[in-house]
């Protein structure tokens, strides 16, 4: 009696390159292929089972350039960080990264992805071909630098996009910040209260949100009426150029006795050059920062600040900008600062 041959493995099927090939190998339309990956349409739960295990098996990922062109959506937002007026600052500055990190999660828990740039605008038009790329759903601004008529051209035409900043007045489009005015005059009062006469401001107006934490300072000065005086020194926020011009400040202003830093880095700057120069923080000179960077907790003296809620900031930015996306009107979410009492200021 011959002997039976064993049966020959049955070829690998190959993983299909589209939605078409999958059909065919499930002996289905290509729309129903559509409607059982994508969980929309009216198919048994038997076939949608079907066909998504059969996709999982043969390793078949959907094209989202596909879905994409069907939905006549990106699925990504745009983060953009325009560095007009300073040209060489980095992302990796610690208020950057903090207000990134928020947006990123929350943006990731709708289902979004994050397309990020740091653009260093040469020409108006920066801004128009973002908007128009096609890329993305909508934008998000993080900060306005010197580009705020830029960014006001393009909000009157296009309307998924929400900026973190100063609210200015006569603005189109819809920001997200800190009432810059009134922390300035916080700090500010805060030093006067610790009996600082001699106060210098440390930051550059070029940038819309120090320029109102500079009115709110010398607003501070003028109601205090004691015969308490302050100065400017425009301080840029990169760190290099920042060590720079503060070295050269205090050299020359040896009875300075309170400095208010429009940033943390620029604060931790400032205490780390006093050191330098044997003036102690905060006995010979108190300093205040703002935004309240976890990193203030860890300095030496730790520093005072204006708390900024980046977190609860990087929600009203997501959920205005998704409320814009929807074509729904928003308005501009302004936050309250807090002054936080750490060493850098105490008696």
């Amino acid at each position: 009696m011959p002997r039976k041959s064993n049966p020959e493995p049955s070829t690998p099927l190959p993983r299909p390159q589209n939605i078409q090939e999958l059909a065919k190998i499930a002996g289905v339309s290509a729309a129903t292929v559509s409607r059982a990956l994508t969980d929309t349409g009216n198919l048994s739960p038997a076939t949608r089972d079907r066909i998504r295990k059969l996709a999982r098996d043969l390793g078949f990922r959907p094209s989202n350039t596909a879905r994409n062109l069907r939905t006549g959506k990106s699925g990504a937002i745009g983060v953009v960080v325009p560095l007009g007026h300073e040209r060489t600052q980095h992302i990796s500055d610690p208020f950057f990264m903090t207000l990134l990190g928020h947006v990123a999660d929350l943006l990731v828990e709708r289902g979004f992805d994050l397309l990020l740039s740091r653009v260093v605008p040469n020409d108006p038009d920066w801004l128009s071909r973002i908007a128009d790329s096609g890329r993305v759903d909508g934008l998000i601004l993080i900060g306005q630098s010197n580009q705020a008529e830029v960014i006001d051209a393009i909000a009157q035409d296009y309307r998924p996009m929400v900026v973190w900043g100063a609210h200015l007045e006569g603005q189109h489009y819809c920001t997200v910040g800190t009432d810059n005015l009134l922390g300035g005059r916080l700090a500010t009062e805060h030093l006067l209260a610790r009996g600082c006469r001699r106060i210098a401001f440390f930051g550059d107006p070029a940038a819309p949100e120090v320029e109102q934490r500079l009115q709110g300072f010398r607003d501070a000065l003028k109601a205090a009426d004691n015969g308490a005086v302050g100065g400017l020194l425009p301080v840029h926020f990169v760190p290099e150029m920042a060590r720079e011009a503060i070295a050269g400040y205090l050299d020359l202003a040896e009875r300075l006795d309170g400095i208010f830093a429009a940033s943390d880095t620029i604060a931790m700057i400032t205490i780390q050059a006093l050191a330098e120069r044997g003036r102690a923080v905060p006995s010979d000179i108190k300093v205040i920062g703002f935004d309240d960077l976890d990193i203030t907790r860890h300095t030496v003296p730790s520093l005072s600040s204006i708390r900024q809620d980046l977190r609860a900031g990087a929600e009203a930015l997501v959920d205005s900008l998704f409320l814009r996306i929807e074509g729904r009107t928003c308005a501009s979410v302004l936050l309250e600062p807090v002054l936080v009492e750490r060493g850098s200021t105490a008696d």
